[in-house]
C-alpha cells in the first residue's frame, strides 16, 4: 500500500472515530466503545473501506504502550496505603474467584481448555480508565468505596502486566514449560521493579527537580524515560508493555506525576483510539457475533457474579454495607483490557478471530451498562438499601482516609499569597498551595504547607487540589479567563478571592460571584494578612462593605475606583473608603 493510500486510511479513521466519538460522548458512554464501533463500521464488518496496515499496526502498538504508561502514572500508592492490607486480601481473592467464575461459564458454555484460559484471563480485570473517569468526574475518587477500588484496580492491572508477558513468551505446551516461564518471568519483572524502585527514590527526584520548570524538556524526558523501559523489557524478551508500566509507575510517586499525567493525556488518548479502531479492523460480522448468544449469557452472569464477589469481599473486610455496595457496583464490567490480551493471544496463536469477537461484545455490552449503573450508584443503593440491611453491624465502618475537604486552596506563591499563607493556616484545617515552579513547591513544603506542582489549568492538578470541595480558593492569577473559569467551576458557598489587571475585568469578576478581587498588587501584598484577618473574624460587615463597593460601582461606571476600595488598619479604626484612582 503506497504512503498516501496510508495517509488517507489513517485520516478517514480519525474523521469518523472523532463523529462516532461525539455521538457517544452524548449519550453518556465512553469513548472506548465508540473508537471499536468505528473500526468495525470501516471495517470488514460493515463497510470494509479499511484493512489494517503497517502505519494502523505501528500506531495501535504505540497507544499499547501509552496506555500501560498513562495507567501506571495513575498508580500511586500514597493514595491507599492506609487500606493497603485489605485492599491486598479483596484485590487476590477477586481475582481467583472471578477467573474461576469466568473459567467457569466459557467451560459450560463450550469454549476448548486453551480458549477458557484466554477468557478467563482476559475477563478479570476492571476497567480502569472508565471507572476511574467515571468516580473522578463525580467526585467520589477519594471516598472510601472509590478507594477500594482504585486500589483494587492497581492489583489488577499489576496481574495484567504479569498476563501480558507470560502471552507474549511465546507457544507453552506443556506444565514444565508453562512453570520455567512463570519463573522467568516473575524473576524479570522483579529485576526491572527494583531498577523502577531505586530511580523513583534516587535518580528521579534529582532529575525532575532540574527540569520540572521547563515544559517541553519535561515532557520529552517522561517520554524517553518510559521508551528505555520498554527498551530494557523488550531486551529481556518481555513485551513492551511491562516496560512501559513500571516506568509510569516509578513516576507515579513523585509530586510531578501529576502535572505530567495531564499532559501526556491527549496523546495517549490519540494513539488508544488507533488501538481500539485496530481490534474493531480485525473483526468481520461473523466474527464478531458468531458466539453472540453466549457473549449475552456471559455479560449477565459476569455482571451480576462480579458483583457479588466484590460485595462479600469488600464486606469481609469489615466495611459499611454501602460502601460495599457501592464498590462492588462500580466493579461489575468486562473491561477494554479484554480486548488486549485477545489481541496478543490472536498474534500468538492462542485463539481465532471469533473469539476476539466474543470479548469484544462483552465487553460492549457491559461496559455500555456499567457507565449509567455507575453514573446511577447512589440512586440504586438508595432504592435497594432496605434489602441490604440485613448486612449492617455495629463492627462495621469506614475508616477516615486523609483528603482534602472544607479546606483552602491558594493558587500560586507569589509575594501576595505568601503574606496570606500564615492566616489561612490558622483558619483552616488543611491548606494546599499549587504552583508550576518546582522551587517554589520545595520551599512550601520546608515551611510545612502541602503543595502541589503543576498548571492550576490542567484538570489533573485542580482535582488533586479538591477544587470544588474547598471552602475558600485564592488566586493570583490575573489572567481573567483564568478566573472566569475557576468562578464557574466552583460552588456558590465557596469564598473566592481572585486578582485582576484592570478595572471591567474586575466589576465582571464580581458579577460572577467574587467575593473580593484584588486590583493594587504591591498595595494588597502588604495588606492581603489584613484583610483576610478581618474577613474571618467580621465576616458579616466584610461582605456589606463589598456589597458596597459593588453598588457604587455599578452607579459610577466610570470612575477609576480600587475594588473594593477597602483599607484596613486595625479593627477598632475607621474604615475609610478611597474613591481616587486605582493605584
Amino acid at each position: 500500500m503506497s504512503e498516501i493510500a496510508l495517509a488517507a486510511d489513517f485520516a478517514i479513521i480519525i474523521v469518523v472515530a472523532a463523529a462516532v466519538g461525539l455521538v457517544a460522548k452524548q449519550t453518556g458512554q465512553p469513548t472506548i466503545i465508540a473508537y471499536i464501533l468505528t473500526g468495525l463500521l470501516l471495517g470488514p464488518a460493515v463497510l470494509g473501506i479499511i484493512t489494517p496496515g503497517e502505519l494502523t499496526e505501528t500506531m495501535a502498538e504505540l497507544g499499547l504502550g501509552f496506555l500501560l504508561f498513562l495507567l501506571g502514572i495513575k498508580m500511586r500508592l500514597d493514595d491507599i496505603k492506609e487500606i493497603l492490607r485489605p485492599i491486598v486480601n479483596i484485590a487476590v481473592l477477586q481475582t481467583v474467584l472471578q477467573t474461576a467464575l469466568a473459567f467457569g461459564i466459557a467451560w459450560i458454555l463450550g469454549f476448548t481448555f486453551v480458549e477458557t484460559v484466554i477468557i478467563a484471563l482476559a475477563t478479570v480485570f476492571g476497567a480502569t480508565p472508565i471507572i476511574v473517569k467515571i468516580l473522578t468526574d463525580k467526585d467520589e475518587i477519594t471516598a472510601m468505596p472509590g478507594k477500594i477500588d482504585v486500589g483494587v484496580l492497581i492489583v489488577q492491572d499489576i496481574y495484567l502486566v504479569f498476563v501480558l508477558a507470560l502471552l507474549t513468551a511465546g507457544q507453552l505446551e506443556t506444565a514444565t514449560e508453562v512453570g520455567v516461564t512463570v519463573v522467568t518471568i516473575t524473576i524479570l519483572i522483579s529485576l526491572i521493579g527494583l531498577f523502577a524502585i531505586a530511580s523513583s527514590r534516587f535518580l528521579l527526584p534529582r532529575l525532575f527537580r532540574r527540569i520540572a520548570d521547563n515544559k517541553d524538556v519535561f515532557f520529552l524526558v517522561a517520554i524517553s524515560w518510559a521508551f528505555l523501559f520498554i527498551l530494557i523489557a523488550e531486551e529481556m524478551n518481555l513485551s513492551l508493555e511491562v516496560g512501559a508500566f513500571l516506568a509510569g509507575m516509578s513516576i507515579a510517586q513523585l509530586p510531578y506525576s501529576t502535572e505530567l499525567e495531564d499532559r501526556i493525556g491527549p496523546i495517549t488518548d490519540f494513539f488508544i483510539l488507533v488501538f481500539f479502531v485496530s481490534i474493531g479492523l480485525q473483526l468481520e460480522a461473523a466474527d464478531l457475533f458468531a458466539y453472540w448468544r453466549e457473549a449475552i449469557v456471559a455479560s449477565v452472569v459476569l455482571m451480576v457474579g462480579n458483583f457479588w464477589i466484590m460485595f462479600y469481599l469488600i464486606d469481609r473486610e469489615g466495611f459499611s454495607v454501602e460502601t460495599s455496595f457501592l464498590g462492588s457496583l462500580n466493579m461489575i464490567q468486562v473491561s477494554e483490557f479484554s480486548l488486549v490480551v485477545g489481541g496478543i493471544a490472536i498474534a500468538q496463536g492462542y485463539i481465532e478471530e471469533p473469539i476476539l469477537g466474543y470479548l469484544s461484545l462483552m465487553a460492549l455490552l457491559t461496559m455500555s451498562v456499567s457507565v449509567y449503573i455507575i453514573n446511577y450508584n447512589h440512586q440504586i443503593y438508595e432504592r435497594v438499601q432496605p434489602v441490604f440491611s440485613r448486612w449492617e453491624s455495629e463492627e462495621k465502618f469506614d475508616v477516615e482516609l486523609p483528603g482534602y475537604r472544607d479546606h483552602a486552596v491558594v493558587i500560586g506563591y507569589d509575594e501576595i499569597t505568601r503574606n496570606v499563607l500564615p492566616v489561612l493556616d490558622r483558619e483552616f484545617d488543611q491548606l494546599v498551595v499549587v504552583d508550576r515552579k518546582a522551587a517554589h513547591r520545595e520551599e512550601l513544603e520546608r515551611s510545612g504547607y502541602d503543595a502541589i506542582y503543576g498548571d492550576f489549568r490542567h484538570t489533573e492538578v485542580r482535582k488533586a487540589a479538591g477544587l470544588t470541595r474547598a471552602s475558600f480558593v485564592m488566586s493570583s492569577s490575573s489572567e481573567l479567563e483564568v478566573n472566569k473559569a475557576l468562578l464557574s467551576e466552583l460552588p456558590e458557598e465557596t469564598t473566592v478571592f481572585v486578582e485582576a489587571n484592570w478595572i471591567d475585568d474586575a466589576r465582571e469578576l464580581y458579577e460572577l460571584g467574587a467575593h473580593y478581587v484584588v486590583l493594587s498588587t504591591q498595595l494588597t501584598a502588604e495588606r492581603a494578612g489584613e484583610y483576610l484577618e478581618y474577613y474571618f473574624e467580621e465576616p458579616e460587615t466584610f461582605k456589606r462593605l463589598m456589597r458596597a463597593d459593588i453598588e457604587e460601582i455599578r452607579e459610577y461606571p466610570d470612575e477609576e475606583f480600587g475594588v473594593p476600595a477597602l483599607t484596613l488598619t486595625k479593627i477598632d479604626e475607621d474604615r475609610t473608603r478611597d474613591g481616587g484612582e486605582c493605584q
